[in-house]
């Protein structure tokens, strides 16, 4: 069975935390940015293409803070249903969500709303595997990953720290997250040296066969 790595972003993005007579009070944001340039660890740079979202499994996500995947979820989507507690929305720039929240019997709830209606939280983020990826600039000092297509986004979050990027923060935190950022590097510049050696060995033998 394969075993897809997992992935953090952050993005600082406007949140707004708002209510209504039929929805209650509601937290709404952005958490999936398409076409912004993060810096993972100063090994290379990533962007999440437009459209990566096309196919991807957004069947059961939950709302999560800062990626506590112990703690209870704020909100649920299944199946973007009406009867979901959070609804999903693909857009032209990302992913937008509303989460709605319930701040009368849930405390973490209330302290959420409350900490995005002062400012004190302006970022989410979210987890998710990828499908499919393209590098560019692989003979270069800072490549860049092009995701094209995720595979699941499996929970999303307000976040504390949006101006860095999770997969940094976990790089310099975590020793064995740095090795997989650049153990990731290193696969695909192998990979691209041993097609670029392929392509020429090719060439040669059919210069050689067009001589004889």
């Amino acid at each position: 069975m394969e075993t897809r790595t997992k992935f953090l972003r952050d993005f600082e993005c406007e949140v707004r935390a708002e209510s209504d007579d039929e929805r209650g009070k509601y937290i709404t944001g952005q958490p999936v940015v398409f076409d912004s340039m993060y810096d993972v660890a100063g090994i290379y740079g990533e962007t999440i293409e437009r459209g990566a979202l096309d196919e991807a499994d957004l069947k059961d996500v939950r709302f999560l803070i800062n990626h506590n995947t112990d703690m209870v979820p704020l909100a649920r989507s299944r199946n973007n249903n009406a009867n979901s507690t959070m609804q999903l929305e693909r857009v032209e720039g990302g992913l937008n969500i509303r989460a709605n929240l319930d701040t009368e019997n849930n405390e973490t709830a209330r302290s959420l709303y409350s900490a995005v209606s002062r400012g004190d939280i302006s970022g989410m983020s979210f987890m998710f595997t990828v499908r499919n990826e393209e590098w560019t600039d692989l003979d270069s000092d800072y490549p860049v990953r092009h995701i094209t297509a995720i595979d699941r986004v499996f929970e999303v979050s307000a976040v504390i720290f949006p101006a860095y990027e999770a997969t940094s923060i976990e790089a310099r935190a975590d020793a064995q997250a740095l090795e997989s950022a650049r153990a990731a590097l290193e696969s695909e510049r192998a990979k691209a040296e041993a097609e670029e050696r392929a392509a020429k060995r090719e060439a040669i033998k059919n210069i050689l066969e067009g001589k004889k």
